[in-house]
This record gives structure tokens, sequence and C-alpha cells, in this order.
């Protein structure tokens, strides 16, 4: 059988090239091997566990085009479903350079792409990894003393970094790492036996369900001072991922902290918008502004917009504003150019805009 990399040689020879015209070489590799490609990156699911009730791990194998990622950064997953392709985005679970990706993916309530991989998930699905972004990472220099806190799916990016920490040998050449993690009930909590197996690691965990001793949880409640003293009174460094106000209360004590949320801000539409004219010029519409972010008029002017995690992490709404100032929902920040990139689902008009779409 022809390795991946010999056939990029064989197959893509102008005579090749060629003779598949006027379609691209992939669409004929895929035919064969669907998670083949020369240039997409892809991976096929060639393991699929169900450790919680409301969660879903997968292991992905890569092709050759995926490039990898650093510890604590997200991979943009596409998935087609009723012919309709999706993309979110997915923290891988395992360490760096490890050939295969872990994902665990927890379930959302209306969450379309997380349920269908809960119930429908299975080995053999090819499935596309669009792109690697994020900034939540650890430095090169490795801290210390490490403080990881995390809450219900947020566990991903942060056993990431535990885990690649651990591979590195940081606690064996004399760093200690101190790892905290929120779940709603015990059975909901990700990774507790490997957890509970790291003798090397202070794990503390939390249940915060109302109701009964919060199930003889380490920590009773949400993140306070005391908890902070349990975990580590004085860390170098403290990355936390979660809910909102799980990062809110994790940087009220630790001002410095990393954080990262895979919740969507809460966002109020503006009881007198601008009224601006929003105008799609590659689809000749034109609306008058209702004061909520571009991508949700676009979708209401009944254009389907590329779009992914609708929260401006994964970047895959990026639009060509050519007209206009908008503002960012989540930094508050103007983009005042007259020609350049924006998310439109965390991006608001301010007065009459016009965006390539």
């Amino acid at each position: 059988m022809l390795t991946q990399a010999l056939t990029r040689r064989v197959l893509g020879s102008s005579l090749i090239g060629l003779l598949t015209w006027p379609r691209r070489i992939d669409h004929y590799i895929e035919l064969v091997a669907p998670a083949w490609s020369l240039d997409e990156a892809r991976a096929t699911v060639v393991a699929v566990q169900r450790r919680t009730p409301r969660s879903v791990t997968l292991t992905l194998r890569p092709n050759g085009a995926f490039s990898g990622f650093r510890a604590g950064q997200h991979v943009n997953l596409t998935i087609d479903i009723d012919g309709r392709r999706h993309t979110r985005c997915y923290s891988p679970a395992n360490a760096e350079g490890q050939r295969h990706i872990e994902l665990t993916v927890g379930l959302h309530d209306g969450g379309l792409v997380s349920t269908y991989l809960r119930r429908h998930a299975r080995p053999g699905m090819v499935v596309g990894l669009a792109g690697v972004s994020g900034d939540f990472v650890l430095p090169a220099v490795r801290p210390q003393r490490i403080l990881l806190i995390s809450g219900g799916s947020g566990i991903t990016p942060v056993m990431s970094m535990l885990r690649t920490l651990r591979a590195e040998g940081h606690v064996a050449a004399g760093g200690e790492v101190a790892f905290v993690h929120y779940a709603r009930t015990r059975a909901e909590g990700c990774y507790r036996d490997e957890l509970a197996a790291m003798t090397d690691v202070r794990v503390l965990h939390g249940f915060t369900r109302e109701g009964g001793p919060h199930e003889d949880g380490d920590l009773q409640g949400h993140f306070d001072a005391e908890h902070l003293q349990a975990a580590m009174p004085v860390p170098d460094v403290v990355y936390v991922c979660g809910p909102p106000a799980l990062v809110a209360a994790v940087r009220e004590h630790c001002p410095d902290a990393h954080s990262e949320s895979f919740v969507p801000a809460v966002f109020a539409v503006p009881a007198d918008p601008a009224g601006g004219r929003v105008t799609f010029r590659g689809s000749d519409i034109t609306v008058t502004d209702d004061g909520r972010p571009l991508l949700e008029q676009a979708e209401s002017a009944g254009l389907q917009p590329a779009n992914g995690c609708r929260m401006g992490l994964c970047k895959t709404c990026t639009c060509r504003k050519t007209v206009g100032t908008v503002q960012n929902v989540i930094t508050g920040m103007l983009s005042t150019a007259g020609d350049e990139n924006i998310q439109i689902c965390v991006s608001i008009p301010v007065g009459d805009v016009e965006l390539a779409l």
C-alpha cells in the first residue's frame, strides 16, 4: 500500500493533475480513503468512550496535513450532520507532541454537535480539523509552582497541560503542580480515576450541585480563598478554564490568572440599537441594525455564514468588513479600519457597516 508521503509525490505530478481536472486530486483519494488529503487536515475516529453521562471521549488519528498543537490550544473540528457542515472548537486533552488526539466533548443542553457526537460517534468516522489556535498555553520556560483549575468541560485544556508537564518530568525535576476540578456531581467528573492515580500531583475535587454534603468532595461549595489555600497558597502561575463564574472567582483571588471559558458571554441586546444599515455586499442584502452580533443578523436575513464556537474563539466566522465601525462584545474594543477582517459572532455594528458576505 502506498504511504501518504509517496502518494503525495506521485499524485502531485502535473500529469495526474491534468488527468483529474477539473476536480482536485483529493476528490479521488477520499473516495478510497476519506481521511487522506494532500491539503486538508482530517482525522479518523479510532476509539470512542462514554465515561460519564454527559460526555464522550474521542481518540482521533490525524492525517499528515495536521501540524500538531500546544497544550491548552483548541482545534476546530468539522463534521457533517444531515448534509450540512458544522464547526466547533475543542481542546485536546492529551499531552502535546503525541500522534493521536484525545477530545472529551461535554454535552451541552441543546448543543447540536455535542449531542450528535455523544449519540452517534463511532470508530471509523472521519472528521475535519480546520485549524489550531489559542493563546491559553504554558510558557516555554515552565514556572516552578503551577496551579491548574477547571470546571465542567473546561477540564480538557488543563488536563493537556497536566499530562504534558508530567511527560516532561516537571515534578521529578523539582516542580510542583496542583489540580482542582469542579463538576456538578461525582458521576460527571471526567478523568477521576486517572487523576486519583497521580501521586505526584495534589488533586482536589469539588462537586457543586445543591443538596447533600456535595457528595463528599475535597472542596465544599465554589472557589474561594479557602480553596486556594487548600490547593496551592502561593502559586507562580494559575490557569483556569470553565464557566464564566468560576473564571471570575479565580481572578478575584488571582488577578494574573490565565483564563479561558467555553461558555458564550451573556449579551444583552440594547433597548435602543443604533439602527444603522448593515449591508451584505456579496448577497446584495441590506438590513437595519437591531443591535445583535452580525452573525445573528446575517442568519436572520437568510444567509448561512460559516461559524463554529459563536464566542470568538475558533475564528471560523471571520469575515471582511469593507466599510464602517464594529465593537467586540467580549473586549469592548472598537474596530474602525475601512477594510479589515472581523469575527462576526462577537461584533456588533456602530453605525453603517458593509461586509463582504
